[in-house]
């Protein structure tokens, strides 16, 4: 079943990784067993990146949504504080998914980018995985990646490390040592990333409550779920993890800097560099002053008017 699921997209990455690998070898890039396969996985991954720009956007809409409803959605987590009983647990979850409506949001929306990658990394494992029974010819070839191809890609290096190297199946020093500092970079670029995202991003509201306490925890658990599975990654995966991990924090930075979201810390930096720049060619921001609050008290009559006497 998994087998069926997995190989067509096995085979655009056999296709992409083959031609990212032409181009380079076109450019002057050694053929054969060399650099220009370990940058087809870095071509295979930006690839990958820019067709999900768009789930990118969307999850930064999601997260929005997920941030600005945060005091409402405290509100009702208060209201609802202690009672169990099913009636108030029906009406609480009523309500918080009119709150999710309301904001055009859903608690899985940001993590579409990952789960939509999820069949790519596993497709580039096995392509990566089964390189060696390719070579050898007890596995037929998965696109364009026959058994000549699939022996320049294993025999291919970044610093010593074969691409299908893995932590636990090498023999090699330096493949461990390599894949190590890989494990490394993947979890600390994935731990960077989604701090840039929590502290940078988020309004003093969505710091709060229940779950912002869960994204806090998930800051620090997922980093050690890649650094403790890294082990069974091949250095080729790694290097995707990596680089995609980079394209993230790139990508985010500058949507960040350029369209944060209302109440955080990113707009109140970018207000004030927008506040210096005008003040530096002269420019006077107005304030628009608050218009003056009407009497309360007594509604005023209409006054009637003076009819003409009939004569």
């Amino acid at each position: 079943m998994l087998d069926t699921i997995l190989y067509p997209i096995e085979w655009v990455v056999a296709w992409i990784m083959y031609g990212a690998h032409a181009l380079f070898t076109t450019l002057g890039m050694q053929d054969g067993p060399g650099w220009a396969w370990v940058f087809s996985i870095v071509a295979l991954t930006v690839v990958i990146r820019v067709a999900l720009i768009p789930l990118f956007f969307k999850q930064i809409k999601a997260s929005r949504g997920m941030q600005m409803m945060q005091p409402e959605l405290q509100a009702v987590q208060k209201k609802y504080k202690g009672k169990t009983d099913p009636a108030s647990r029906e009406a609480m979850g009523r309500e918080t998914m009119e709150l999710y409506r309301k904001h055009g949001t859903n608690p899985m929306a940001s993590c579409l980018p990952i789960l939509l990658q999820s069949p790519i990394f596993f497709a580039l494992f096995r392509v990566l995985n089964n390189l060696q029974a390719i070579a050898v010819g007890s596995r037929d070839a998965i696109g364009p990646i026959d058994q000549r191809i699939a022996g320049d890609i294993e025999s291919s290096s970044l610093f010593g490390a074969q691409l299908s190297d893995v932590f636990r199946t090498t023999d090699s020093t330096t493949s461990r040592v390599v894949v190590i500092c890989l494990i490394i970079l993947m979890s600390a670029t994935m731990f960077f990333t989604q701090r840039q995202l929590t502290m940078k991003n988020m309004p003093k509201a969505a710091l709060e409550g229940p779950m912002a306490s869960t994204q806090k925890m998930m800051l620090y658990i997922l980093p050690v779920i890649f650094l403790i599975s890294g082990i069974n990654f091949p250095v080729g995966v790694l290097i995707y993890w990596v680089v995609s991990n980079l394209w993230t924090m790139g990508q985010q930075f500058y949507t960040i800097k350029k369209m944060p979201a209302p109440g955080s810390e990113a707009e109140r930096l970018l207000k004030e560099k927008k506040a210096r720049k005008a003040a530096a060619k002269g420019v006077i921001e107005a304030t628009p002053e608050p218009e003056p609050e009407k009497p309360r008290g007594q509604r005023e009559q209409p006054k009637r008017k003076n009819r003409q006497k009939r004569r």
